[in-house]
Parts: C-alpha cells; structure tokens; sequence
C-alpha cells in the first residue's frame, strides 16, 4: 500500500509547488485571485500526472486542454489579457508584476529551472491544438531553420516597444487585438509548417519566440529524463518517438536538442527495457 501511494508523491508534489506559488502571490501582493490561479493549474497537472500513472493515452491532453483553454479563453478572450510574449513585453515596460509577467516568471524564465520546456509539454495553448494533428512523431529530418524564432522574439519587443515609444493610446486594447490576431496567426503558421513538415511540433522548433527564453534554463532542469546505461539496448525506439528530436539516449547536459525536451514520456513509454525514467 505504501509503494501504490508513493508513486502518487509527483502530483502531490507538483501541486504542493503551485498552491505554494499561489499563496506567496496571494499574501504579497494582495489577490486572492493568484491562489485561486495557480491551484487550478496545479491541480490540472496533478490531475494528468494521475492520469499518466494508470496509463492513460489521454492524460497530456488532458492536461493541454484544461490549462491551454483556461489562459486562452478565461484569462485571453474574457479577462482581456494578452498572455503571450506582447503581454510580457507590455507589463515589463509599465514596472508591473502582475498578469504575464507572473506567467513569465514562473513558466518561462525561473519555471524551467525545475521542469525544463515542461509548460511547452503540458501547458501551451498553441500546442494544444497541433498535437491533435496528425504527426505525432516527425517524418522528415530536421531543418535548419532554428533561426527563424530570433526575427520574432525582437519583432515582438520591437511591436510593444513602439507602442511606448511612440506614446500611442489605448495600449491595453491594442495588447487584446494583438493577442487574438497573434493566437491567429500562430495557429495559421503552426498548422502550416506541421503539414509542410509533417511535423506536430515544427512550429515549436522554429518559430515559437518563447525557445528564446526557455533554451537557456531548460539547460539546468532539475526534473528530466534520464537514462540508465546499464539497461539500455540501443535500440533507438526512444529517438524514433522524441516529437523535438532529443538524443533520448544520453545524460549529457549537451546532447543534441537537449533543452528541448517537453517531458511528454514518450520515450519513457516506448523504451522496452525501462531505462529511461524521469
């Protein structure tokens, strides 16, 4: 009985970290709505990881939709507030933190620190929607077009930098249009290029600006997969299954594509010795 509830301890785990963040939020800045926030997000993670644990295929999804839905539609289209990269932009410039910042710090910037590109896994409301399509696994070899997220990263700053530079009113509700023309576009472009690709997750690789920020802490993830070389055949069924082309086989901090690895246990599951864990 001991051993079947301690391998629950991840999404106790994990839910004890968000209520954490939620509360230090809470009490500091005066908001019950940061609690309520990130239990809710805590809460649908530990959910998934349950879910995983009695093997479930749909558990990430899970995860993506109840998550990915929430920011979008709650948090995006009905509170009116640009989650992506414009709204980090745009609070980093008014001194505030609140709202994306909040988000940024904690998913994007010092998140990663813990679980690597996990919110990319598990979280993203635009991989929510190419995950469903039909190239799970990629069917071309990689291109070489990495250096497309750079353009975007600084377009972006350059699109709500001008807005202050250039004293335009109404910025909030230019933030809200950007956001849902941006969702758009991003979804228009990510469907594109998997198709173009047959790849799922192509968008990610190559055009998603927020790999600017995730690559450099996904390098110290505290939480990632690892692999035990005595159990390995070198089969090479995890690399097959990778969606983002990690050398799966391998502990090195610096094999290829390392700090782009979304923890979707792909790998994990495909391993037929079991020598790959999280």
């Amino acid at each position: 009985m001991r051993g079947h509830w301690g391998k629950d301890l991840p999404a106790l785990g994990m839910w004890l970290v968000f209520a954490a963040i939620g509360t230090a939020l809470w009490l500091a800045l005066g908001d019950l709505f940061y609690l309520f926030n990130f239990i809710y997000i805590g809460t649908a993670i530990a959910v998934g990881l349950l879910l995983y644990r009695r093997k479930s295929r749909y558990a990430r999804h899970v995860v993506q939709c109840a998550v990915g839905l929430y920011m979008f539609v709650y948090l995006g289209i009905l509170c009116r507030e640009n989650m992506q990269i414009e709204g980090f932009w745009y609070y980093l410039f008014l001194g505030v933190f609140e709202a994306a910042t909040i988000h940024y710090a904690v998913a994007k910037l010092f998140g990663p620190l813990l679980f690597g590109r996990g919110w990319c896994g598990y979280a993203c409301w635009t991989a929510m929607v190419l995950d469903f399509l039909p190239f799970r696994t990629p069917a071309a070899p990689r291109k070489p077009w990495g250096w497309i997220k750079y353009p975007v990263f600084f377009a972006s700053l350059a699109f709500v930098g001008g807005l202050f530079l250039f004293r335009v009113p109404n910025k909030a509700d230019i933030l809200w249009w950007g956001f849902l023309v941006g969702n758009g576009l991003y979804y228009a472009v990510g469907i594109a290029l998997a198709y173009l690709c047959r790849d799922n997750r192509a968008f990610c690789k190559y055009v998603c600006p927020v790999a600017v920020f995730l690559k450099p802490m996904s390098y110290w993830a505290r939480f990632r997969i690892t692999l035990d070389a005595d159990r390995c055949v070198a089969c090479g069924q995890c690399r097959k299954v990778c969606p983002m082309d990690v050398e799966v086989p391998s502990n090195s901090r610096k094999k290829q594509n390392a700090t782009e690895c979304i923890l979707c246990m792909r790998c994990v599951d495909a391993c037929p010795t079991r020598a790959l864990k999280l």
